[in-house]
């Protein structure tokens, strides 16, 4: 049964996982990976799935051989080259842990930066995520986005810097350029 309910998880049968849920499969049943069926129906951006395993008590902080959790499948699935920010929102009322580290101290945030998901970071600064926090190299979620050009990501990440009323590493201060706020990094000169 635990079998059937990936396989319908996987396909977006939500029909199907219902009445599966119904009949008692594990809610928590997960791949040799440990990818669970949370984690399979955020990544894939199934809403209305993850909504039931939730209701069915499905752990949203489980991780899987890698340390990803469900909020972090959430946050880009590379093959449909999306986000889902209504997905992140939901694991998040559900408990999910917004400061979960991967591999070389990679925060959700950061994950989400590195992907151009502005959606998604406006879901985690809401969330309250340490916009400050570096990786193990140093690099915050703003540099993260400045080295890929995704302005929009870059923009939401500076702003969210600037409310804190700190200097911000690497920018420059907001003398430089009264009244304005949000830069265009592709104009900025780094030697400020």
């Amino acid at each position: 049964m635990s079998t059937e309910l990936f396989d319908a998880v996987l396909a977006g049968d939500l029909k199907g996982a219902h009445a599966l849920l119904q009949g008692g499969a594990d809610c928590n049943v997960g791949n040799d990976e440990g990818v669970t069926v949370l984690m399979l129906a955020a990544g894939n951006g199934h809403l209305d799935l993850v909504d039931a395993l939730l209701e069915s008590g499905a752990d949203v902080n489980a991780t899987d051989c890698r340390g990803w959790t469900a909020l972090m499948k959430a946050i880009y699935n590379y093959d449909l080259d999306q986000g889902f920010p209504e997905i992140v929102s939901m694991l998040i009322d559900a408990g999910a842990e917004i400061e979960t580290r991967i591999a070389y101290g990679t925060r959700p945030l950061m994950l989400a930066a590195g992907y151009g998901q502005a959606g998604v970071i406006e879901v985690l600064l809401a969330a309250g995520v340490d916009v400050q926090a570096e990786n193990e190299g140093g690099r915050t979620a703003r540099t993260m986005a400045e080295a890929k050009d995704y302005v929009e990501a870059f923009n939401l990440l500076y702003e969210a810097e600037m409310s804190l009323g700190e200097n911000i590493k690497g920018a420059c201060s907001s003398h430089d350029a009264p009244g304005i706020s949000v830069i265009n990094f592709t104009t900025h000169n780094p030697s400020h």
